[in-house]
């Protein structure tokens, strides 16, 4: 592998690469990699240059459905592969897979590893208009895919699957890597917050994360006569088509249903005062969420669905309940709050099994690895795989 490697990564915002994949660029910068990030600027750009990362500043937007924009986009990003000439880029979620693969291909980049952080919204229900959207995107995905012969990284064995089935993906191009590992010295043990204890949800306030369900399941512990505070921590998302409005969370806050505690960056203090992390969602890539309350020995409760099963050993390091169902996950909620010894039970096997399984160095240095391997493929003459 050549000195000092050009390795850009295309994420359409910029918290979402400072939440998820600041520690694997940490990581590539520190083992020798010259680290891009081209995102869409709006809090993190001068955090993003402190950590000695070139920023590429880009227009890409999740939500534009404008064939002028979208061409704009593709155009935007072959401009910026050919200018800077990576080796490797690293694309992370559907729309950088889809655009950054055409630009990837017409640009000449040797080297595409598209990750998928999940299947995203068109896959989250059984509607007829995200079906029409589902099976644009598996064509659209297929022919991209194909013309960039990217390495494809799923988070989980179920979207690999799904993929491979569709045709999208061949069997061999693809890899599971579990995430974008967690900080298990910045992720610890700590006691819950006195008082009530607080049940939590952590996320992007999404419909399709099962917000609505959390707040019914609030109403159901109460007229239980179970005590607790329910409490929602994350941004809104406008780009994403499922996001729910402010004025809707207010309105559940004001009712007394739920605490909307907004955005928070000291996420490990947050769920320290927590008894109980929450996920109700439609479907994951593999959520981080969870893995970092796992870490910090809280007992989990979680949907049936791809990607929390990974996170979710049932009745191991926390509970799973069907998707959609609030009855269930109040039922599941009280059950834990009223055994405070199988939530700390859950609480220590959790934290064993990300020290075990999904920790930075562990999740980075297979990613690392991965680099490696398809460096070496495109640099010492040998034969590449079929699909590379």
């Amino acid at each position: 592998m050549n000195a000092r490697p050009r390795l850009l990564f295309l994420i359409t915002e910029d918290w979402y690469f400072w939440s998820h994949r600041l520690d694997l660029a940490r990581a590539a910068r520190d083992a020798g990699f010259d680290v891009g990030i081209a995102t869409r600027v709006a809090d993190h750009g001068a955090l993003i240059r402190q950590e000695g990362f070139r920023l590429y500043p880009l227009r890409l937007a999740r939500r534009s459905r404008h064939p002028l924009a979208d061409l704009a986009a593709i155009w935007e990003l072959i401009r910026l592969y050919r200018k800077e000439r990576p080796q490797l880029v690293h694309q992370v979620a559907m729309k950088p897979i889809l655009y950054g693969s055409l630009a990837a291909w017409l640009a000449g980049v040797p080297v595409v590893v598209n990750a998928f952080a999940g299947l995203g919204y068109a896959f989250t229900d059984r509607g007829d208009t995200r079906a029409m959207l589902r099976l644009a995107l598996l064509k659209a995905l297929k022919i991209a895919i194909r013309l960039s012969r990217s390495v494809a990284v799923f988070q989980n064995g179920e979207d690999r699957d799904y993929l491979v089935a569709q045709g999208v993906v061949q069997p061999q191009q693809a890899r599971i890597i579990a995430g974008s590992g967690i900080d298990t010295e910045r992720f610890v043990p700590g006691a819950p917050e006195p008082g009530a204890p607080i049940v939590l949800l952590a996320s992007r306030m999404l419909w399709d994360k099962g917000v609505a369900d959390f707040v019914q399941a609030a109403r159901l512990v109460r007229h239980k006569g179970v005590r607790a505070r329910f409490v929602l921590v994350g941004r809104c998302d406008p780009h994403n088509p499922a996001a729910i409005p402010p004025s809707r969370l207010w309105e559940w806050a004001d009712a007394g249903d739920i605490e909307w505690w907004g955005h928070r960056e000291d996420m490990p203090a947050v769920l320290a005062a927590a008894t109980l992390v929450v996920l109700p969602s439609f479907r994951e890539g593999l959520p981080k969420v969870l893995l970092e309350a796992a870490a910090c020995g809280k007992p989990v409760i979680a949907t049936d669905v791809p990607g929390c099963r990974a996170a979710v050993r049932h009745r191991s390091n926390g509970l799973l309940v069907p998707p959609r169902d609030p009855d269930a996950l109040a039922d599941a909620i009280v059950l834990l709050l009223a055994d405070a010894d199988r939530c700390a039970a859950m609480g220590r096997t959790g934290r064993d099994m990300v020290v075990r399984e999904y920790s930075v160095s562990k999740i980075a240095g297979a990613m690392l690895a991965l680099y490696r391997e398809l460096l070496d493929l495109r640099g010492d003459g040998r034969q590449a795989p079929a699909w590379v």
